[in-house]
């Protein structure tokens, strides 16, 4: 039966309304989805672009043979026109000296570092016996050389190709670098606004900690008072509980002893009725005897007979008065078991 009541205080401040906070992440959260969008939709509508060098590496592939290809290429063109001059050397001389020149000539030519194709290919000259197999060996070699500029123009033309691409690639590169950089910048100054932000929030949350810490110690406070009240009423009613239980007790004490002594005065009822019985059966008995007696002696023993009637009426009196006297002790017998009902019933309400 005790209530738990909160303090007025404690409900006022419950009462109180929620102040609308302003949500600055929700702001700051949109920023970031905005400098994304940006930056990502720029990406996407230039990114088609690069797609278009994809289709060159099987060219560059291939013509990886000319790069290999090119150093020797080089070393050939440089020397086609020694070759060519040594072409002409042998139309306008057909005598041995002419060859004794020519051999000199390649003497004075190999310290310079001519290179090892020079080189073969004077050695194959030199297997040769007439300058007709030797023209015809220089015009085969002049038709691969012959073909192996073309191939290098081809690369250049390929190199080339790729350079403008490289450089397309490489303005997109820096386009793509400024708006990282101004992204960078733009997200710079937004986590820097975040963190502001959070700071903010953390204090916010720090005093409002601090003020639930206040109201929880004294919700506390009062909650330790009310508890203090009902511990003392409890100690109260539990004196009061021992005092009822004590008098309960001497209650029940007092009715055993009144319970016995009805019981010994019942047992004394009835050796008193069977008495009575047993002087009832006697007076009958003498009655009896009375009226033979009186049949054979009436006139004799009328005194006699009106004794014995004296004595059988005052015996019949006393008969009537044990009853009635029976009738009252049940009275009373019932009055004390109603009695007793109803403090039972107290005794088990309490």
């Amino acid at each position: 039966e005790w209530c738990f009541l909160p303090s007025a205080a404690y409900l006022a401040e419950e009462a109180l309304p929620c102040q609308p906070v302003p949500d600055v992440s929700e702001e700051l959260s949109r920023q970031l989805e905005d400098i994304l969008s940006t930056y990502c939709r720029d990406s996407n509508q230039e990114g088609p672009g690069e797609d278009n060098g994809q289709n060159e590496p099987v060219e560059l592939d291939e013509s990886e043979k000319g790069r290999s290809e090119s150093p020797r290429n080089e070393d050939q063109e440089q020397s086609c026109p020694e070759i060519n001059g040594e072409k002409e050397g042998p139309r306008g001389i057909s005598d041995e000296s002419g060859e004794r020149d020519h051999k000199r000539v390649q003497e004075k030519k190999k310290p310079r570092g001519l290179g090892k194709e020079i080189t073969l290919l004077m050695q194959t000259l030199n297997t040769l016996s007439t300058s007709e197999e030797k023209l015809a060996a220089l015009c085969k070699k002049y038709a691969e050389l012959l073909e192996e500029h073309r191939n290098s123009q081809k690369q250049m033309k390929i190199l080339q190709k790729k350079q403008t691409q490289l450089a397309q690639e490489k303005d997109h590169l820096r386009s793509e670098h400024n708006k990282a950089v101004l992204a960078r910048t733009k997200l710079e100054s937004l986590c820097r606004e975040l963190q502001r932000h959070n700071r903010t929030l953390k204090e916010e949350g720090v005093q409002r900690a601090r003020e639930e810490e206040e109201k929880r110690k004294e919700v506390t406070s009062h909650f330790q008072v009310m508890l203090n009240d009902i511990q003392l009423q409890m100690e109260q009613h539990n004196e009061r509980n021992s005092k009822l239980r004590q008098e309960n007790m001497e209650l029940a004490e007092r009715l055993k002893k009144l319970i016995e002594q009805y019981e010994l005065r019942e047992e004394h009822i009835d050796k008193v009725f069977k008495h009575k019985d047993l002087q009832q059966q006697l007076v009958d008995a003498k009655l009896q005897q009375a009226q033979e007696m009186l049949k054979e002696a009436e006139e004799r023993h009328q005194r006699e007979k009106d004794f014995l009637l004296k004595e059988a009426v005052e015996s019949q009196r006393m008969c009537e008065l044990m009853k009635q006297q029976e009738a009252h002790l049940k009275q009373q017998l019932a009055l004390y078991t109603e009695k007793f009902e109803e403090f039972q019933n107290t005794l088990s309400k309490s």
